[in-house]
């Protein structure tokens, strides 16, 4: 299986949508990891009673975010998907966050993506992030790290200009590193 993933670009092939991996679905009250190692998601965590992951997350192959990890990315549709499912995203916005754990505080931008499928319809094609939505997703990153002694920080907002940029910056430290 990391054969198949290592070949997946992160864009399609006219650049318009990333390809997204969903790691822990929608509704789950445990976190799934990808481990490039065995080439097979693993069972990271478990969320106490009441807790579940309230969006689809995953993960932008061939990217690498500052946290050591490949750019997270949270999708934004209506229904739960299922660990190794593989999307076509939209970048819609970014939460811009940093991240303390032990002491030492990291950038953790979260970025914003909707699901784009063939039977989307054309009024599901765009969207804005509502204020509503980013204090949801503020909330639940901040109780979530809180759960596991980290501190959560929401420094702002972008738009999908600001997130086709943290792609593209995760894309060439991820080169980088290769």
């Amino acid at each position: 299986m990391n054969d198949s993933i290592d070949s997946i670009e992160p864009w399609d092939k006219e650049g318009q949508l990333l390809h997204v991996l969903v790691e822990t679905p929608q509704g789950s009250r445990v976190k799934y990891a990808y481990d490039p190692k065995s080439g097979f998601f693993v069972l990271r965590k478990a969320l106490p009673a009441g807790m579940i992951f309230p969006f689809n997350f995953g993960f932008v192959p061939k990217t690498l975010a500052d946290d050591g990890d490949p750019l997270d990315i949270l999708i934004l549709n209506e229904e739960p998907l299922f660990a190794g499912c593989l999307l076509n995203v939209k970048p819609v916005a970014v939460l811009m966050a940093s991240q303390t754990e032990d002491g030492k505080v990291i950038r953790n931008d979260r970025v914003i993506g909707q699901a784009i499928g063939h039977e989307t319809p054309p009024e599901f094609e765009t969207m804005k992030l509502r204020k509503d939505l980013v204090f949801q997703i503020d909330f639940f990153f901040t109780a979530y790290n809180k759960l596991y002694g980290k501190k959560f920080k929401r420094l702002g907002t972008g738009g999908p200009q600001k997130a086709i940029k943290i792609v593209k910056r995760a894309m060439k430290l991820y080169k980088k590193k290769q």
